[in-house]
């Protein structure tokens, strides 16, 4: 017999759309990612800014993930949380300063695997960006550092409640390192999805990474979506740099690539200008050819990250004051820019804006 949890999620799962790039008929909406959350407008990996990402109109919400001291994964940008929380004005860790080697650079701060869940949650989250978003200094100290359970039981909590399909789109972050030091991140992944009835293609997850051979060895041990993360052309994963290999994103990304990459993912998460590179005056330029590649090969793309002020965007996007870091440019004539290239969803730091042009590509 079913749990309670298994029944929900497979009412809520049959109102997934078909992916887009997989069969015949209309296209289904493109996919809004809420990037950290609605991290445009709260601080970002916070229950806060997920909700808000879950209000203002997205499909997906997304935790990247570091593991704490005994074994708890949590939603961070990166297991560095000097940046993303108060760690630093906490004299009673500043013996945890430390520094550590993560994927070749040297980063010196306090790192999540130092800290126990219950150490952790002592602390509060920050603006990671203040330049850029200066309005949500006004929330720093008043979240704390969600777990993945946490933000998977907001997903649904928020599925009942509004009868929409909410998923959740976790990273593996670093996972190299983390495999290195003892604490590897897809096992506690698996099983905490598997608890909540997360087991299935058409389960509302997709599972991400930058790296390769994580992804090869969780497409032999999990039905869920998988989707490989593409960096700059020139830059690798860094498990091939590890491996020596000397291919970079670029190489995957071409059709040859991309068919390979088909073999163990069901999408590709490139950075957006690998869709439509930028020209010499800073404007979107002319669609490649990745999303009909991709597509060829039946994979899904949603490409990272759009975001609504003035630095992130074209130059002929920017509005107002362009030379400040805070300023909002047309973020909606982007997304849709993108939209009329082919992609099957995006992540977008302020969904509300992603939902709108969605919205207007409908009509």
């Amino acid at each position: 017999m079913r749990t309670l949890t298994q029944r929900f999620l497979l009412a809520m799962t049959l109102t997934l759309p078909a992916l887009s790039a997989c069969g015949g008929g209309d296209a289904p909406p493109a996919t809004v990612i809420g990037h950290r959350g609605a991290s445009a407008l709260r601080p970002e990996h916070t229950l806060a800014a997920y909700q808000k990402a879950i209000d203002d109109g997205a499909d997906f919400i997304e935790p990247d993930l570091v593991i704490t001291a005994d074994g708890v994964l949590v939603a961070r940008h990166e297991n560095e949380i000097a940046t993303t929380t108060d760690v630093a004005s906490r004299p009673e860790f500043a013996a945890r300063r430390t520094t550590k080697t993560i994927d070749g650079t040297a980063l010196t701060g306090w790192f999540t695997e130092d800290f126990t869940l219950a150490e952790l949650k002592t602390l509060r989250a920050i603006e990671r960006i203040p330049q850029n978003r200066p309005a949500n200094v006004a929330f720093n100290g008043q979240f704390p550092v969600p777990t993945l359970q946490e933000v998977i039981d907001l997903a649904q909590q928020a599925s009942r409640q509004t009868g929409r399909t909410i998923g959740i789109y976790p990273e593996t972050k670093h996972p190299t390192y983390f495999q290195r030091i003892g604490k590897p991140l897809e096992q506690p992944l698996l099983d905490t999805l598997a608890r909540n009835g997360y087991t299935e293609a058409n389960s509302p997850v997709y599972i991400q990474s930058f790296e390769v051979a994580n992804l090869r060895a969780l497409r032999s041990r999990t039905r869920v979506r998988l989707v490989q993360l593409y960096g700059s052309p020139t830059q690798q994963p860094y498990d091939f740099v590890v491996a020596n290999d000397p291919r970079t994103y670029g190489d995957m990304a071409t059709a040859a690539g991309l068919r390979e990459v088909a073999s163990y993912a069901q999408g590709v998460g490139p950075v957006k200008d690998l869709v439509i590179p930028r020209d010499a005056s800073n404007h979107l330029g002319t669609p490649t050819a990745f999303v009909a590649n991709a597509h060829a090969n039946h994979l899904v793309v949603h490409i990272y990250t759009l975001r609504p002020e003035n630095p992130f965007l074209p130059a002929n996007l920017r509005r107002g004051n362009v030379a400040s870091p805070s300023e909002r440019g047309d973020l909606l004539a982007e997304i849709r820019a993108y939209l009329d290239a082919g992609v099957d969803g995006f992540f977008t730091d302020d969904p509300a804006v992603g939902r709108a042009a969605v919205a207007a590509q409908k009509r």
